[in-house]
């Protein structure tokens, strides 16, 4: 084979060549590195509504060793491994829809707070609202899927201010006495309990109860899925025939909870009954093709469930980009 190459091609290259050789290669662009990463939001529309999620920071629970029980470590961590998912360190994110329908601006938990019970990672939600341009006092509904700390953690400051002061809190009534309940403060829920109490007790007078299978906002319906704790809820959002459901905790990890939806969690309330509703909702969400957001699954936590044999597997959705 022979390469037909011109005369002037040669002087060209040789020129290109030999000019790199003069500047010695200072000619190559030498950016510094910025060491910044992008705001913590996300925002995409969802019929008539428009959806901001906001994070509240990575949350590491550790080796998953004692957590997730029922199946082997060993297959734990391969199941992990297989995955491209470090098996010594499981870390949830914390993902919370903020749905604008237009007329109300509500919330979907509200992370840590203050709390460093799990890192000095979370804790960042304010920072991701006023970075997605939302601020708190614009806020008409705060909706709480349980009563667990990284979901109603930050109702309140440190001093029981309200950091949403014109929003209603809407939680199940079940949810608020178990883990207000003083006479558990002496249980190994203490640390949740005190939690509990410190954000939803000073705002006890802007608490609404929700009951399964109730609308209790415009597009917003109450579907109960108990076993994490008690009173454990689920949400559908919907908008001008779009929708999406918010499962909270339904399932904290997308391989480990959805491919072993009966494998348990230790910190469920009832690690059987979590499965049991585990099983049940995500077989209607799969079988229905509904979207699904979850709180704790890679962000911004968007996508589907599809029956995959006994399990489920999660498809994330491709990021949406609003005009």
């Amino acid at each position: 084979m022979t390469i037909d190459v011109s005369r002037r091609s040669l002087l060209t290259l040789g020129a290109g060549l030999g000019a790199s050789a003069m500047l010695g290669g200072s000619a190559l662009a030498r950016a510094p590195k910025l060491g910044t990463q992008t705001p913590y939001w996300h925002r995409f529309v969802l019929g008539d509504a428009e959806v901001t999620v906001v994070s509240d920071g990575p949350l590491p629970l550790g080796d998953p060793s004692g957590t997730f029980t029922g199946v082997s470590k060993e297959e734990v961590k391969k199941m992990l491994v297989e995955n491209f998912l470090s098996p010594d360190n499981v870390v949830l994110e914390q993902n919370s829809p903020i749905v604008n329908t237009g007329d109300k601006l509500i919330l979907f938990d509200t992370g840590m707070g203050s709390s460093k019970m799990f890192g000095a990672t979370t804790g960042r939600q304010q920072k991701s609202m006023t970075e997605a341009g939302i601020k708190p006092g614009d806020i008409d509904a705060v909706v709480c899927s349980h009563a667990h700390i990284d979901h109603i953690g930050g109702i309140v400051d440190d001093g029981g201010k309200p950091l949403f002061p014109n929003a209603q809190i809407y939680i199940s009534q079940t949810d608020f006495d178990f883990w207000t309940d003083e006479g558990k403060l002496g249980s190994a829920a203490k640390d949740f309990v005190v939690h509990a109490r410190k954000n939803l007790l000073p705002v006890r007078d802007r608490i609404v109860f929700f009951k399964d299978g109730q609308e209790f906002l415009p597009g917003v319906q109450a579907i109960a899925a108990p076993g994490h704790t008690v009173g454990h809820t689920i949400f559908m959002v919907s908008s001008a025939g779009k929708s999406f459901a918010f499962l909270g905790d339904l399932s904290h990890h997308p391989v480990l909870l959805l491919e072993r939806p009966r494998m348990e969690f230790s910190y469920d309330t009832d690690p059987k009954q979590a499965a049991e509703s585990r099983v049940k909702l995500l077989t209607m969400l799969a079988a229905n093709k509904t979207p699904v957001m979850s709180y704790h699954f890679a962000w911004p936590g968007y996508g589907h469930v599809a029956k995959a044999g006994e399990g489920f597997h999660y498809y994330p959705e491709p990021m949406q980009m609003t005009l």
